[in-house]
């Protein structure tokens, strides 16, 4: 798998690891009461207060793994060649090229919808004159 692959994938176990950390979270957080003036809220019955306060520290540990992994990826990229002024310069040369191909699409779809055109009118001369020349009953 090349290096673009693999920071992919990698930026998608972060994203997933996010997610399931946020909801775990979520769905297992204690109630808080948000005011004296509410009712304490009742405690969970399947609360376990051990692995609540475990459950963070193996996930946040997860992520910073995932995160570590992530940088040594982007460390292995090859460097750039030229710096920040030849890639600059690349990106208008294959900017110019893009465009010159574009034109030369443009032109072949002109074409093609011109000749088109000519064929349907071709088509509908000759089923005119199939329908002329069958005989009337």
């Amino acid at each position: 798998m090349d290096i673009i692959s693999q920071l992919q994938e990698q930026v998608n176990s972060i994203a997933a690891l996010a997610f399931n950390t946020f909801g775990t979270l979520q769905r297992d957080a204690p109630p808080v009461r948000l005011s004296p003036n509410y009712p304490e809220p009742p405690p969970n019955p399947t609360e376990d207060p051990n692995n609540f306060a475990e459950q963070p520290k193996l996930m946040s540990a997860a992520f910073v793994k995932a995160a570590k992994q992530f940088d040594a990826l982007v460390a292995a990229l090859p460097p750039s060649e030229g710096g920040e002024e030849a890639q600059l310069r690349r990106i208008d040369e294959l900017q110019a090229e893009n465009d010159a191909v574009g034109q030369e699409l443009q032109k072949q779809l002109e074409a093609a919808e011109k000749e088109l055109k000519q064929v349907q009118e071709l088509f509908s001369q000759a089923a005119d004159n199939c329908l002329n020349l069958k005989k009337p009953d």
